[in-house]
Formats: C-alpha cells, sequence, structure tokens
C-alpha cells in the first residue's frame, strides 16, 4: 500500500513525456553524426526522469501540506493525485523522495560538469532553479507559471541533451525545442482551467486565474501556431527533412482540445477527452518529430 501511494505521487503516466523530449535532443545529436555515448545517454535519462519525478512530488507534498489537495477535484488530468489526502502518513517519505530524485539528478549533472566542462553549468542552475521554486514561487507569477513547464522539458532537455551528447551549441536543437516548449506549455495551461478556483484559493496566481480561461485559450492557440508553423519552417528552409511534416499530425488533436476549451471553460474537467488530447498531442509531436529527424 504505502510504495503504491508512493508511485502516484510520481504521477507514472505523465513519466513519458520526459523520455520523448530526450528522444528528441538524441535526434538532433545523431544528425551531426557524432559517435554515442551509451553511458551518457543512459545517465541523461536516468537524471531528466529523476528531475520529473522530483517536480512532481515536491508539488504534492506541498499541495498536500498547502490544504490543495483537500479542496481540487481529481481527475485523470488535474489536480493532483489524491494519493496523500487518503495516506496522509507517507506525506514524509514523499517529500523524501522528492528531495532524493532532486540530488539523484545534481549528482548526474555534476558528473556531467566534471566530464565535459563548466559551460554546462548555466543549464543546470536553470533546472534546478525550475525544480525548486515551481510550487512555492512560480505558480504565483502568471507568466513564469505559463511558459516554466515547457522551458524545463522543452529547452532544457532538448537542448541539453543534445549538448551532452554532441558536446557543442549549434542553432538546431534550440529551433527543433520550440515545439515542444509550445506544447508543453499547453499541456500544463489547460490542465489548469478545473483548478482555478482551488489554486486561487491558496495564494496560486497561474495564468488562467490572472487572465481568464479566455485569454488562456487565446494563448493556448498562439502555441498551436507557433508550434506547428515552425515545423513547416524548418522542413522550407531546409534545416529539417521533409519526413518531419509527419509531426505536424497531431495538429488535429490540439485543435479539437482548443475547442474544449473555449466550449467548457473552466468545466473542461468533466471532459476528459480533450484534456487527454491536450496530452497526447504534446507527447505524439516531439516524437514523431525525433523519429523522422532520425530517419530523414
Amino acid at each position: 500500500m504505502a510504495l503504491n501511494v508512493l508511485l502516484q505521487t510520481f504521477r507514472p503516466s505523465f513519466l513519458i513525456l520526459t523520455p520523448v523530449c530526450v528522444f528528441l535532443g538524441f535526434s538532433t545529436a545523431f544528425t551531426a553524426q557524432t559517435p554515442i555515448n551509451i553511458l551518457s545517454v543512459a545517465l541523461i535519462l536516468i537524471g531528466a526522469i529523476s528531475a520529473h519525478i522530483s517536480v512532481n512530488t515536491l508539488n504534492e507534498y506541498a499541495d498536500y501540506k498547502s490544504g490543495l489537495d483537500f479542496l481540487t477535484v481529481k481527475t485523470a488530468f488535474s489536480g493532483g493525485s489524491g494519493a496523500l489526502p487518503e495516506q496522509p502518513k507517507m506525506a514524509a517519505a514523499v517529500l523524501f523522495s522528492g528531495l532524493l530524485t532532486l540530488s539523484l539528478t545534481i549528482g548526474i549533472g555534476l558528473y556531467f560538469i566534471q566530464t565535459y566542462g563548466i559551460h554546462i553549468l548555466p543549464m543546470g542552475l536553470i533546472g534546478t532553479l525550475l525544480i525548486i521554486s515551481y510550487t512555492p514561487w512560480i505558480n504565483r507569477s502568471p507568466l513564469l507559471c505559463l511558459i516554466a513547464p515547457g522551458l524545463g522539458f522543452g529547452v532544457l532537455m532538448v537542448v541539453g541533451t543534445h549538448v551532452l551528447i554532441s558536446d557543442s551549441f549549434t542553432i538546431l536543437p534550440w529551433l527543433v525545442s520550440l515545439t515542444p516548449f509550445c506544447l508543453i506549455n499547453n499541456l500544463l495551461l489547460l490542465n489548469q482551467y478545473p483548478d482555478i478556483d482551488a489554486d486561487k484559493s491558496v495564494g496560486r496566481k497561474t495564468f488562467p486565474i490572472a487572465y481568464g480561461t479566455r485569454k488562456s485559450s487565446q494563448a493556448y492557440a498562439g502555441f498551436i501556431l507557433v508550434a506547428y508553423s515552425l515545423i513547416v519552417l524548418l522542413v522550407m528552409t531546409g534545416e529539417l527533412p521533409e519526413l518531419c511534416l509527419i509531426a505536424v499530425a497531431p495538429l488535429i488533436l490540439s485543435l479539437y482540445a482548443l475547442t474544449g476549451a473555449y466550449r467548457h471553460s473552466s468545466q473542461i474537467g468533466q471532459h476528459p477527452k480533450y484534456l487527454a488530447s491536450n496530452v497526447a498531442a504534446a507527447i505524439l509531436t516531439p516524437l514523431l518529430l525525433a523519429v523522422s529527424i532520425i530517419a530523414g
């Protein structure tokens, strides 16, 4: 029972996003024809997954301590796991898990700094800051809260993976990372709609709280436009192979989720098919992009 509670706070259904983002960074490094170090790839993946687990568990612990867990309506995509209100004695274990996985991520980062040099330190510091500050501070700044998920997963994981594998800073991974940046921002943005009232009651100030669901949906539409237009543009300019156009296919899922956002607003949690489409688009798009970059 205790292990099951702990695993629930890891939010395992969302952890698939991490290897997908690492895979996208791997794909751009692969095109550079750099010899692949299997140990480095394994450590990158472990460090990235540990970072994801850390931010999830620290968020779960903070939501339990603030009382937010008792106010949200749980869905498969929003409101937290609900594990700690049912087993409050596991709170300390969840906090320990968050700190342990954060320490593991930092340890792997220090190994890479020792191996490749100090030039990768800034990305590591930003990533660590995002993990530590996401729940207590970032969620109280609408704009930071809007872009923090995409920055952590879309930019830092993709570009960081590319740099650690190829040991080079090139423009391509930065450009490619903007697609998951936009879609992962949308992933968290839409999931905040059902939690508006509960989040507001504990002092959070997410983008939907500050600007309402209509403007949030407009921001969602803007991210969609940038994410998929960029893929087409990079193909047209020859930066990506034509096969990458297949990664535009999940656009239909994003548009479907957008219709749900406009139609149901803060009640979208009662219509999980829209939230599911949003999650699917955020995962399938970078996955298809990575596969087509390698194949092309």
